[in-house]
Parts: C-alpha cells; sequence; structure tokens
C-alpha cells in the first residue's frame, strides 16, 4: 500500500472512529500532517493542573506546539494606547449606570476606566469577573502548554501572535463599543459561558462540533472575533510542512457554526 494510501486510509478510519478524550480536543488528518487540536481556555482553576498525561504525550510526539499567541512572551499589549474622551461623552446613560454598579460589585474604581478603549475595558473587566470565579492565568491551558513545550524543547508556532491581536482589537469599529456593550449587557451568561468551559476540562467535554453555545457576542462581532479568524487560522495550518501537531486555541473556536475543525475538514 502507497504512502498516499495509507493516509487515505488512516483518515477515512478517524473519522468513522473518532479519536475520544477527556478534555476538549480533535484529531485532524491533513494529508501528511496531523493536527490535535485543544480547546484552551485561556485562565484556569488550580484544579487544571497539572495537564493531562495524555496530552503531555501528545506533545511529547509532537514536531511543535501551535498556540493563538506565546503569552509568555513580551510585556504589556497595552502600552502605547492613546487616552479616550470620558465614558461620560461616550456611554449613555442606562450604560455607564451598569458599569457603575458593576464596579461597586467587583470593588473597581470606574475613574480607572474613564481614559480608556472600550475593547480594553471589555477585556479587562472580563478577566476581572474569571478571577471572581477562581480562575487564574497561570492554571490557563495555553499557558501551560506552553511552559510544556519549553520544558520538551519543542518549537512554538504563533497563529497570530500578540501584536496582531491587539490591532485586532484596535481595528473594531467604534473603538470596540460594541464589546464592552456586549460585556455588559450579557454579563451573566459569560459567567456561566466560563463555568462551562472549565466543566469541559473537569468534568466532560463536548462530543459534538456543534452544539449551540450561550450567544455573548452580536452578530458583527461574532463574525470578526470567531468566524474570520476561524477561516484565517485554516489557511494557516492547512499550509503547514509535514509533521505531528497539537494546536492550542480558544474552546469556543472548535465548536458552533463555522467552528475551526468543520473549516479544515471541508
Amino acid at each position: 500500500m502507497t504512502g498516499s494510501m495509507w493516509r487515505s486510509v488512516q483518515g477515512l478510519v478517524g473519522r468513522l472512529f473518532p479519536a475520544s478524550y477527556r478534555w476538549p480536543a480533535q484529531d485532524i488528518r491533513l494529508d501528511d500532517r496531523l493536527l490535535h487540536l485543544v480547546g484552551s481556555i485561556h485562565m484556569g482553576t488550580r484544579d487544571m493542573q497539572p495537564l493531562p498525561a495524555r496530552l503531555l504525550r501528545q506533545l511529547d510526539k509532537a514536531d511543535a506546539l501551535i498556540v493563538e499567541a506565546d503569552i509568555t512572551q513580551g510585556g504589556s499589549p497595552f502600552d502605547d494606547i492613546d487616552p479616550r474622551d470620558p465614558l461620560e461623552t461616550r456611554l449613555a446613560p442606562d450604560e455607564q449606570a451598569r458599569l457603575a454598579a458593576l464596579c461597586g460589585e467587583l470593588h473597581l474604581s470606574l475613574t480607572m476606566f474613564d481614559a480608556l478603549p472600550a475593547w480594553q475595558i471589555a477585556l479587562m473587566l472580563q478577566a476581572q469577573q474569571a478571577q471572581r470565579l477562581g480562575l487564574r492565568p497561570d492554571y490557563g491551558i495555553d499557558f501551560q502548554l506552553l511552559q510544556a513545550a519549553k520544558t520538551l524543547n519543542k518549537p512554538v508556532i504563533e497563529l497570530e501572535g500578540a501584536e496582531t491581536q491587539i490591532a485586532l482589537l484596535k481595528s473594531l469599529p467604534d473603538d470596540g463599543m460594541a464589546l464592552l456593550k456586549d460585556t455588559l449587557t450579557h454579563w451573566h451568561t459569560n459567567a456561566r459561558l466560563l463555568q462551562m468551559m472549565v466543566s469541559w476540562w473537569l468534568d466532560t467535554p463536548p462530543r459534538e462540533p456543534r452544539i449551540v453555545l450561550p450567544s455573548t457576542f452580536s452578530t458583527a462581532l461574532n463574525d470578526t472575533l470567531i468566524a474570520q479568524r476561524n477561516a484565517q487560522w485554516c489557511d494557516r495550518l492547512r499550509a503547514l510542512p509535514a509533521g505531528h501537531y497539537v494546536v492550542a486555541v480558544g474552546a469556543l473556536h472548535l465548536y458552533g457554526d463555522e467552528n475551526l475543525p468543520e473549516l479544515l475538514r471541508r
């Protein structure tokens, strides 16, 4: 049997009998490239450490680790951001009242956000919410994988990099105001979504990639932050040289409409 025929048989077997993991993951074979797609959570709980031994064995066999961005490199991505107009000129009264109430709940000063772009306020609020739920960056899956890759002397490949991610946020219309408004509107839904993703790592991951997830983004934001990036990542992953790769991306990119595994299989 030729090499190409053998890979075709392997691909067919993989589709008929997909591997089952106790973390959110899927295996994708693209001719002579094998991708182990891992649904990462960027902040995790203490009991999400250490990583599953079977996942570490996958990394040990891999030619490289692929992540959205190497978060172990560089300083703050929020440097060199020009101050914005006061929030009272950018938010409607009811939105400002909602933000003020949230700041009170989180024991934060509203004035610390006054001159920041809307997208940065949204990210800071989301980080605070995750911390209140007991999540920490050091227990995040991609951070742990990056540390393990360093120990194993594995190359790290970035799908985007921090600078590209910040550039995307800076390019959002109206300074990312839609992201801030969605964060305020879907605050409790987002908390449930975080808890759901943690349960995928601690209990049972979803088996059906087209599961219906709680909506925390508007259609336009979902297209920019999820769908378009999935399509770009798909092109990058298809261009990889032959090899075995562990690919860690945010868990939401593995499920729902136009998810990354679905695009790769087309």
